[in-house]
């Protein structure tokens, strides 16, 4: 899901803790207690101050992310460099890791609150289940969920993996820790960025004789240095010389799985699209693969390579910006 920006292009990073005027090793009492002295104050229908309505729904804003363990830890991953009001991006994936039961920050309603909350609660995966308990015996546990960055490899050809996922709980004293669990996932060729894997009975715990909830995994690819994805489709850029891209050429070109060799045609321009069918993430039907011309110049570095632009600059009668000339 996509964050609204404000009115000047950019989102404000938001100091939750510093809101509710607490440290951020603060235990979930002391939250509970800062928030509710502050709202009594602010409350719009008994608080005689100019700003109450606004600081009334900032308050709770802090409150609804730091009560629950969970959006409380992812929070806080965003650590302690941000101040109030910077300017502020989530970066991407910044979630991935992080095992949720369910009990999130009702991103449902988010609208009420400010885009910076939407940025990073605004699109919780919605596999919450609620189960009615009967005769206050026996339930099905919880389903719970996560994402999970796989390489584009493992799209292609399928793998088993070894996923750390990392649970927030509240230690003795109240504060926040991190209950961490390792499971071996077959990752099936042809997985989609956004698709969702089930791993059932891996979620919470069932209630006397409930069976256990089924966990979720969201499927992420880590950033590749040469790829991009696209639904199915694989695009990668590729440097050619000038004279591959005038005269045409057969290049040995990369593909996530191995090399191929690939046909330039003659007077092909930079940014120019190869297309290679059925070569892009497995699938019914696959996707294709894309090679992105870019045109790669020569340094002019030596003698004989400037005296070599020198001769082009006089044997072409060429204007590169006559187009934009009259």
């Amino acid at each position: 899901m996509g964050k609204r920006m404000g009115k000047r292009g950019i989102m404000e990073f938001k100091d939750y803790y510093a809101v509710l005027g607490l440290e951020r090793g603060a235990t979930q009492d002391e939250i509970k207690r800062a928030y509710r002295k502050l709202a009594r104050k602010y409350h719009p229908d008994v608080s005689k101050e100019p700003d109450a309505e606004a600081r009334f729904k900032e308050v709770g804003e802090a409150n609804k992310v730091l009560k629950n363990p969970e959006t409380r830890a992812a929070y806080d991953r965003m650590g302690s460099q941000w101040k109030a009001g910077q300017d502020f991006q989530p970066p991407p994936n910044w979630d991935a890791g992080f095992e949720f039961s369910g009990r999130d920050a009702d991103a449902g309603n988010s609208a009420e609150f400010s885009e910076f909350f939407e940025a990073l609660f605004g699109r919780r995966p919605g596999h919450t289940q609620t189960h009615s308990h009967p005769h206050g015996m026996h339930a099905p546990g919880q389903d719970h969920h996560a994402k999970v960055l796989i390489d584009l490899q493992d799209a292609y050809r399928g793998a088993q993996r070894s996923i750390s996922l990392q649970m927030p709980v509240l230690d003795a004293a109240g504060r926040l820790a991190a209950q961490e669990r390792t499971l071996n996932v077959n990752i099936p060729k042809g997985v989609r960025e956004g698709q969702h894997l089930r791993l059932a009975g891996q979620g919470g715990p069932g209630l006397g004789e409930g069976p256990a909830g089924n966990l979720y995994l969201e499927i992420a690819f880590r950033p590749n240095p040469r790829f991009r994805v696209d639904g199915r489709d694989v695009y990668f850029d590729l440097p050619v010389a000038p004279w591959e891209a005038a005269l045409g050429a057969s290049i040995t070109a990369p593909t996530p799985e191995d090399t191929v060799q690939l046909t330039i045609p003659p007077g092909s321009a930079a940014g120019r699209r190869l297309r290679l069918k059925g070569k892009g993430i497995p699938g019914k039907p696959p996707g294709d693969l894309y090679a992105v011309l870019a045109i790669a110049l020569p340094p002019a570095d030596t003698e004989a390579a400037r005296e070599a632009y020198l001769v082009m600059q006089r044997d072409f009668n060429f204007n590169p910006r006559a187009h934009l000339e009259g």
